[in-house]
């Protein structure tokens, strides 16, 4: 019957437009969210680096399920304690160094610097080291060797090509963390107990409650690290100097879109933590395997699902998560180190046109520190958990001063903390100090 209608009237004609349209919708709705995410998403997966994943390896061999409570207590936490830092540095269009430059006095700048430093440079190394004793397993050869040519790579990358170029390609390496999901559907689990250990873990008490506490250090520390805090409201402050906004509704676009990307990203960072506890304890721990020393032990945990390819799977991970956090790890201490010298500081200087010289030489400061302290002695995968320790450790006064100053109405104007972030972010802050003083005192 439709023959003889216009063909603009035709049934068949009309749906086409209209499936178009709706196909053209959905493509730019999604690929506009996608283009919302950022700092924060980047932040998230810099986060499971080789510290990260040795961590959470050494406590589900260790513990067992005892430990998947940790990463699910402190999601809610880290978002919180990442949107202060990143709203910190989107409202005032300045990092958190130069916040506290300006609101405190001389010797809380400096202890934060120093702090920060010191753990950035410490973790600097344990990712370098990692990553060349993952490669070492793969190819053979001297760790050594290929301990100076990560950081030579990194430092050279981080010079001439920006970091939000060349991380679009190294992310994909990233992917291989998607292993430790696959690994836990390829063992046979209780999920009843799993959930309930979850819910209310078995810990062992008496002697082995300090080990258990510096278990949980690690696994907060390497969660909530000082080195996200300084590195998202430094990409803040980079996005709001190219397009600063200029009324009250575009801040708080801003912020809504800050909240969406802080989400997504701690979201996945601590999933996989998740599962990486899950499949070390559903293959080593049930193996009997509770103590991680070296990366190939680490590394058996895939192998239900890798096989032969296990350490390949393994390296590829280790060394994508490191070429990741390296970079984040050194330009974090970098923006800081600027911020409180009065230096200009920004990954996207030229030093090709001599700008940011500073900067740029607490970068190679930082790399090649961490690079010298990769030929001691100690075995790589206790470098990665006390370096996690230590995170855990200089967090508490950095969050508290942070929370401070998200508070404080003459540095964040009509856009301080509202009272729900406020209490959480206090409670990230409360939890990781009683856990830390509770450490300190069973030791």
């Amino acid at each position: 019957m439709s023959a003889g209608l216009p063909r603009s009237c035709r049934g068949s004609d009309l749906s086409a437009p209209k499936d178009t349209a709706i196909k053209t919708i959905r493509k730019f709705g999604l690929h506009r969210r996608v283009r919302q995410l950022g700092p924060g998403l980047i932040t998230g997966a810099a986060d499971d680096d080789p510290s990260g994943i040795a961590t959470y390896s050494q406590a589900g061999a260790q513990f067992g399920f005892s430990m998947l409570w940790t990463v699910v207590f402190t999601l809610p936490l880290m978002v919180a304690i990442q949107m202060v830092s990143a709203r910190i540095g989107y409202v005032t269009g300045r990092g958190l160094t130069a916040n506290i430059k300006a609101g405190y006095p001389r010797w809380v700048l400096l202890s934060v610097v120093g702090m920060l430093l010191t753990a950035n440079t410490l973790n600097l190394a344990a990712d370098i080291a990692a990553m060349a004793e993952a490669l070492r397993l793969l190819v053979g050869g001297s760790a050594h060797v290929y301990a100076v040519t990560f950081g030579l790579l990194c430092l050279v990358l981080q010079v001439f090509l920006p970091y939000k170029t060349y991380v679009r390609w190294l992310k994909w390496l990233t992917l291989a963390l998607l292993a430790y999901v696959a690994v836990v559907f390829t063992v046979r689990l209780d999920w009843w107990q799993v959930a309930s250990e979850v819910v209310r873990p078995r810990l062992p008490a008496g002697a082995e409650g300090h080990e258990v506490l510096l278990m949980v250090v690690a696994v907060f520390g390497t969660t909530i690290s000082p080195y996200m805090f300084f590195w998202q409201a430094a990409q803040e402050m980079e996005d709001t100097s190219e397009n600063k906004p200029h009324t009250r509704a575009d801040v708080r676009h801003h912020l809504r879109r800050i909240k969406a990307d802080t989400i997504v990203g701690m979201t996945f960072s601590n999933l996989i933590a998740f599962f990486i506890i899950l499949s070390t304890a559903a293959t080593l721990h049930a193996a009997g395997v509770t103590d991680i020393k070296t990366s190939a032990q680490a590394a058996e945990a895939l192998r239900p699902l890798a096989g032969e390819f296990t350490f390949l799977l393994f390296g590829m991970g280790i060394i994508g998560t490191g070429m990741l956090a390296v970079p984040v790890l050194a330009g974090s201490a970098a923006y800081a180190v600027a911020e409180a010298a009065g230096w200009r500081g920004s990954l996207t200087l030229r030093l090709d046109r001599g700008e940011g010289r500073g900067f740029y030489g607490v970068i190679a400061a930082a790399t090649v520190g961490g690079v010298v302290l990769c030929f001691t002695p100690t075995d790589p995968v206790k470098e990665l958990f006390w370096a996690a320790v230590i995170n855990g450790v200089i967090a508490v006064p950095i969050m508290a001063v942070m929370m401070w100053l998200a508070s404080r109405a003459d540095a964040m104007g009509a856009h301080v903390i509202g009272p729900r972030l406020r209490r959480l972010g206090w409670i990230a802050t409360a939890a990781m100090a009683a856990t830390v003083i509770a450490m300190f005192t069973t030791s």
